[in-house]
């Protein structure tokens, strides 16, 4: 079993689905997606007086979101980053409590937060989401609950950004380790 966490609002775990996905199907691979909320990026604007570290910060940001946006190109996935970030609470909650196949959800919900800027915090929409992908919506206060339970969970284990991976019991952040992540996966005596 692969476990993934993951947050909508992380453009590293939407660029790294399909390529997971992929290593899944090529492995064989169960993979159990589980909710971690992260902070979005966001770009600062250039102000006219700003400091080496705040010049420093925004030039940082804008190269991380040149970056992911080549590889969205790559990937042929369109992705928009958004001046204010929306949230993405109420699709981890969902994701937290759901018991069909994730996948059809994780594609429409990123989708939707970066080519439409959805609001993924709005619990409204994330029903319509569910609805369009053929999953009953969960009860919100406990889906809630479940996200903050994985959560505290997951910092205890160190996982602080996503996407991260754990296999074997080891721990790997971003995509660029699905090769050795798929190294370890043949060599578990269960596969």
């Amino acid at each position: 079993m692969l476990t993934i966490y993951i947050d909508f609002k992380s453009p590293a775990s939407y660029l790294a689905l399909e390529p997971t996905l992929a290593m899944a199907r090529e492995t064989g691979v169960a993979i159990d997606w589980l909710p971690i909320s992260v902070r979005a990026l966001s770009v600062p604007e250039e102000q006219e007086n700003e400091s080496v570290g705040d010049r420093h910060r925004r030039v940082r940001a804008a190269a991380q979101r040149d970056i992911h946006l080549h590889y969205a190109a790559v990937q042929g996935l369109d992705m928009h980053f958004a001046k204010a970030p929306a949230g993405s609470d109420a699709a981890l909650a969902a994701l937290a409590v759901m018991e069909d196949d994730a996948v059809p959800f994780l594609r429409a919900a990123f989708a939707a937060y970066w080519t439409e800027e959805a609001d993924l915090a709005d619990e409204g929409v994330v029903a319509a989401l569910l609805q369009s992908v053929g999953i009953d919506q969960p009860d919100w206060e406990s889906a809630h609950a479940k996200t903050e339970s994985i959560r505290d969970h997951a910092e205890q284990s160190g996982i602080f950004e996503a996407p991260s991976y754990r296999i074997a019991e080891q721990l790997f952040l971003g995509r660029e380790h699905l090769p050795w992540i798929k190294s370890l996966i043949a060599a578990e005596p269960s596969q």
